[in-house]
């Protein structure tokens, strides 16, 4: 609030000018009341005011694209452009159930922005300024700025042409990276959308002016979401490809109306996503409430959505941390340090000798410049461009150039096992039946041979998400295996089984003309509940044509099935069954059913979870086969003879996955496989661990030794060693972190499968491993594996679709191959790096030496020493450096990471003592030649004969000096490729060398 009092002078000026204007100021005034005040009263206090001015002020910042506002209660800045996690179920529908009025939103505008992704494409000279703020470039800038100022032209104009070019083409990649970027995110970024306000009105706006809170309503198919939103009336089905990396359509549910004070993430517990539609997805079918709308609550907006993140992740990635650079920046400053000591020593020496101030100066000044190797960042650019050519031959592409010269550190990779280790599809392998409490008879599909009708068959037809996309049977591989192997067709419907007197759009499934005869005409899918990796289950409500009653159908994990069947119908030997055929590396998925009928009234589209799933009759086992990639085997081997481990993070199931982990060769042969089992403390118990030695044949089957060992508690107890490997669920290894902290080294060294892993947990295990200095690989096919592709050092993405941009590295090729092409190439560029920063080291000393013998003469360097420096040795070492291609095998060491380790020390400290002794000789050598004059010499001419040197030339002084001084480059040149090569155990020169 501003206070104002009104001054008659200006009051008769206002209306002197209304009159000189015919008017048109007292428009102006009328329009912005705020000029009015401003032009007739001048400021007071708010007790002298007769006029107060209202002036509403936003306090914000904007954290990488994240608005916080500031909130004068709290006294902190408050997260902005989310809805409140604090808000129960029923605050959720009775608060937002019809929308937000055009006052409420107008406010919420002003305070969350607007909702989009806006990722600008970065100007050039941005970009151009932000690389040329490396200290490397302050550093050449200097020299150049020296080199100039004594004249030496030529060779700056080179140096000056070298840098120019590498920022070029740095510049390109950001800036191509860019336009990528903005296109992926700006197709979705102002879409038209119906909006419903608290009147009742509906009307269409763009989605830019939707807040947190508003309510949207789904009116067609084959539309992008613009926000995240959580579901509150009506269902739909939707494609997260973008976000996951797996096209599979995804059931979505309304939110539970649930009379409480919990949270409404709380409430539905892991299940949340079950609810919220994310931004950025597709809608491929919508299923309206009895209303006849779907409606959803706008949750968040703009960068704060899924969406929203996952560009911030892109934008904002998290920082590389190489010990290499480090030992770089060490590096130089022993050279700085040599330098300056240099200084020192021709500082005293010139001083002795009487020499001017300037010349001293002089001297100093190109000491300094030859401190640090200014080629140093335009050629490991040039290393690294090579380096990214190759791999995009190999069908490899890279987003993050950087990476692949950390790529030659990698100890440890992670994959994923379906449609990474494994074959994406499932081959339909055959029902094992269960009837009054007992297996019966296998039944195997093969040709000719159907399914009888009953309660199997309509579990098998029905109890599944798929759906009908552009005429194609899409959905789950699991999901269309088993229903395209039973020959029946799918379509879209209205439900003729009404519980409300009012129809709902439906699916109904029926036989088709491949399939066997039998003696109904089809089943309604009328509500489902949705497949969910933490419930590990999903199930269907359905009414058989012509019949009256419901059938409920449930499929999933099968200990999570048997827990909501009735006891009375699981057989007893169910454990021993289903170990048998996951221990075979089999696929296995539990089936129940029962009759329902709902309450008096009740609307099937309200009813509750729980009450659907109860007291169910278990009917058997789905059998499917997983078959491992043809690569996969011979590439873990070549992996495992590398040293380099190899670790399994899987949702799947703990005992096919173990399976596939011995036939794979993740876990080598006759080595001791322990499962793990952890459980938590239970009442007045304690937490427990469960060891179970599983033993393999030589037909890779597998079996559980009998036996368990159980230990309560002993945190002391810790018997492993590097002879066992350890299996594991994700649930077991949140226990043993939470309850044998001591045990979780152990568990990280010698844990080679984690099943049943949640994308979370997968994040946080390749944390786990970076932590205890592991450089993590992680290999997978996008689905549910984006989170631990961004956190690991290298991200191998075989998916191609819009989540592969947050994984560094993108394989054309779906199998994992491509891992240890990307190893070598990375061990490639990464001993290239360091090989080119030791000849530059190298050259910086040898330089400095020579300095310091023609410095005490008041000789220097000319013109084309310099370029012959920097033209004739360095660009072709560069050069031959970035097209000499990787190993053609994995050696079973890695590359020394530190620049002052045994393996690379010797053969630049061999070097430089070769070269010192080398210049000082030629330099004593030189001297006592009969020709030669130190009058002549440092007084400005000699004469000297060219070819037996009898013939008499005028030269320069330096020239002379120089040309004798320089002409160690050549062999100091070939006498370091030699010894860089030999002691750098991973280049594929050296057995050439050993043989020559």
């Amino acid at each position: 609030m501003f206070g104002y009092r009104t001054e008659c002078c200006r009051q008769a000026l206002c209306y002197l000018g209304y009159l000189l204007s015919l008017g048109f100021l007292k428009i102006l005034f009328n329009w912005k009341p705020e000029l009015h005040v401003l032009c007739s009263c001048i400021p007071c206090s708010l007790e002298e005011a007769d006029i107060i001015l209202l002036k509403t002020t936003i306090r914000y910042i904007q954290v990488q694209k994240i608005r916080f506002v500031w909130n004068a209660a709290n006294c902190k800045f408050q997260k902005v452009g989310v809805l409140e996690d604090s808000m129960s179920c029923s605050d959720i529908h009775r608060k937002f159930c019809s929308g937000l009025s055009r006052e409420e939103r107008e406010i919420e505008q002003e305070i969350c922005g607007f909702n989009s992704c806006e990722v600008e494409i970065v100007p050039i000279w941005k970009l151009l300024f932000k690389e040329i703020l490396n200290p490397f470039y302050f550093c050449e800038a200097y020299s150049i700025i020296v080199w100039i100022s004594l004249g030496f032209l030529n060779f700056s104009l080179v140096l000056i042409g070298l840098t120019v070019l590498s920022l070029m083409v740095f510049v390109y990649m950001l800036r191509k990276q860019s336009i990528k970027l903005n296109r992926m995110v700006s197709a979705h970024n102002n879409v038209m959308v119906t909006l419903l306000n608290k009147n009742g009105v509906m009307e269409e706006i763009p989605s830019r002016y939707l807040v947190p809170g508003d309510v949207i309503i789904l009116t067609r198919a084959d539309a992008y979401l613009p926000c995240d939103a959580i579901l509150i009336s009506g269902g739909c089905v939707t494609d997260e490809g973008m976000l996951t990396g797996e096209s599979v359509p995804v059931t979505k549910t309304p939110l539970p109306f649930v009379d409480n004070d919990v949270p409404w993430k709380i409430h539905t517990g892991e299940n949340y996503i079950g609810h919220v539609l994310y931004c950025g997805t597709k809608v491929i079918r919508i299923k309206p409430a009895t209303d006849g709308l779907v409606k959803a609550v706008v949750l968040q907006t703009g960068f704060n959505t899924t969406k929203g993140d996952l560009v911030r992740s892109i934008l904002y990635p998290k920082p590389v941390k190489f010990k290499l650079y480090k030992d770089v920046f060490y590096a130089i400053l022993i050279c700085t340090g040599l330098a300056i000591t240099g200084i020192a020593y021709i500082v005293v020496l010139n001083a002795i000798n009487g020499a001017a101030v300037r010349n001293i100066v002089r001297m100093i000044l190109i000491k300094l410049s030859g401190a640090v190797p200014v080629t140093l960042p335009p050629s490991l650019t040039i290393v690294t461009l090579f380096s990214q050519r190759r791999l995009k031959k190999e069908g490899i592409f890279c987003i993050s150039p950087p990476r692949i010269t950390l790529c030659g550190q990698i100890n440890l990779v992670c994959f994923d096992k379906t449609g990474t280790l494994t074959e994406d599809g499932l081959d339909l392998w055959g029902i094992l039946p269960s009837k009054q409490n007992c297996f019966q008879d296998i039944y195997n599909f093969r040709p000719g041979i159907s399914l009888p009708w009953g309660p199997l068959l309509g579990a098998m037809a029905s109890c599944h998400s798929l759906v009908v996309s552009d005429g194609k049977l899409c959905g789950d591989p699991l999901d269309l295996k088993m229903f395209q192997g039973l020959g029946w067709e799918l379509e879209d419907c209205k439900g003729n089984w009404r519980a409300d007197e009012k129809s709902c759009s439906d699916v109904i499934v029926k036989p088709g003309a491949k399939a066997q005869p039998v003696p109904v005409k089809g089943i309604t899918i009328l509500r489902q509940f949705p497949f969910s990796s933490v419930l590990q289950r999903m199930s269907v409500i359905t009414h058989v044509v012509d019949e009256q009653r419901l059938t409920v159908f449930m499929k999933g994990a099968p200990e999570k099935v048997v827990s909501f069947c009735n006891i009375e119908t699981v057989p007893s030997d169910f454990e021993n069954t289903l170990s048998y055929y996951t221990a075979q590396g089999f696929r296995v998925i539990g089936l129940a059913y029962k009759y329902f009928i709902p309450k008096v009234h009740s609307v099937i589209e309200k009813l509750e979870r729980e009450e659907v799933e109860s007291d169910l009759v278990f009917l058997g086992f789905l059998i499917l086969e997983n078959q491992l990639k043809p690569e996969s085997k011979s590439v873990i081997q070549e992996l495992t003879n590398a040293n380099i481990r190899t670790v399994m993070i899987t949702g799947d199931n703990l005992q096919t996955a173990c399976t596939v982990g011995i036939t794979s060769g993740l876990v080598p042969d006759n080595a001791n496989l322990f499962i793990i089992e952890a459980k938590s403390p239970r009442a007045n118990g304690s937490a427990s661990i469960t060891w179970n030695l599983m033993e393999s044949n030589q037909q890779h089957k597998t079996a559980l030794k009998i036996g368990s060992i159980i230990n309560e508690v002993s945190q002391d107890n810790n018997t492993a060693s590097d002879r066992y490997y350890y299996a594991m669920s994700g649930e077991t290894l949140q226990t043993i972190k939470q309850h044998f902290p001591c045990m979780v080294s152990d568990i990280l060294l010698n844990g080679v499968i984690f099943a049943r892993m949640a994308p979370k947990q997968k994040a946080s295990l390749v944390e786990d491993y970076q932590k205890i200095d592991y450089y993590v690989a992680m290999c997978g096919d996008g689905a549910n594996d984006c989170g631990a592709l961004k956190m690991a050092h290298a991200g191998i993405s075989l998916s191609e679709l819009e989540a592969s941009v947050s994984s560094p590295f993108t394989s054309k090729t779906a199998n994992i191959s491509c891992v240890p092409k990307l190893l070598k190439e990375g061990r490639n560029a990464f001993v290239a790096s360091v090989g080119l920063f030791k000849v530059l080291v190298g050259i910086v000393l040898v330089s400095t030496v020579n300095m310091l013998l023609l410095f005490p003469k008041g000789t220097l360097f000319g013109n084309p020493q310099y370029i012959f420096q920097g033209m004739a040795v360095l660009l072709p070492i560069m050069v031959t450096m970035s097209l000499n291609g990787p190993a053609k095998k994995l050696a079973p060491y890695r590359p020394a990471g530190n620049l002052m380790s045994p393996s690379l020390l010797p053969s630049l400290a061999v070097h430089i003592l070769l070269s010192f002794v080398l210049q000082i000789s030629m330099f004593l050598e030189l001297q006592k030649q009969p020709w030669f004059s130190d009058t002549d010499v440092f007084s400005g001419c000699i004469s000297q004969n060219q070819s037996s040197f009898n013939q008499t030339i005028q030269r320069e002084p330096s020239v002379t000096i120089n040309f004798y001084s320089t002409s160690f480059f050549p062999i100091v040149g070939i006498n370091f490729i030699t010894i860089q090569f030999v002691f750098s155990k991973a280049r594929p020169f050296r057995q050439l060398l050993y043989k020559n």
